[in-house]
């Protein structure tokens, strides 16, 4: 499943080099990983009832070209590859020229609410990757 989360660059995103700040780029991959759930229809209360949370352990982002205020990106998130615990998802950020400006690997881990240790991924979440 792909799903595509369109933003707007804002002045509080740019930094004093005039473009945007590095680390707001993992603030717009969080914002596609929570469109992708929530297109999924895993919600937080979902993955709650199932006693589980998800949490992130690596984040590999390349950054292409730098960003300015106003510019118009896309996020896509994609499923990359799915464990026993752990899965990752493929992110890209395109500009409104469609050129890429980052993109990056992001692997998460199943966590047991309770326990707070891994486990394995729900179901709910191993078909996405089918």
């Amino acid at each position: 499943m792909k799903v595509s989360l369109d933003i707007v660059v804002r002045s509080t995103e740019i930094d004093v080099n005039g473009h945007v700040n590095n680390a707001k780029y993992l603030e717009y991959l969080e914002w596609g990983r929570e469109e992708w759930y929530e297109q999924a229809g895993l919600h937080y209360d979902v993955f709650t009832e199932l006693g589980v949370q998800t949490v992130t352990v690596n984040i590999n982002i390349n950054y292409r070209q730098e960003c300015k205020q106003g510019d118009r990106l896309t996020i896509t998130t994609t499923p990359e590859r799915m464990g026993n615990s752990s899965y990752s998802l493929k992110q890209e950020i395109h500009n409104q020229r469609g050129e890429r400006v980052a993109d990056a690997v992001v692997t998460s881990v199943a966590m047991d609410i309770a326990s707070r240790k891994g486990r394995p991924v729900p179901e709910a979440l191993r078909k996405l990757f089918a």
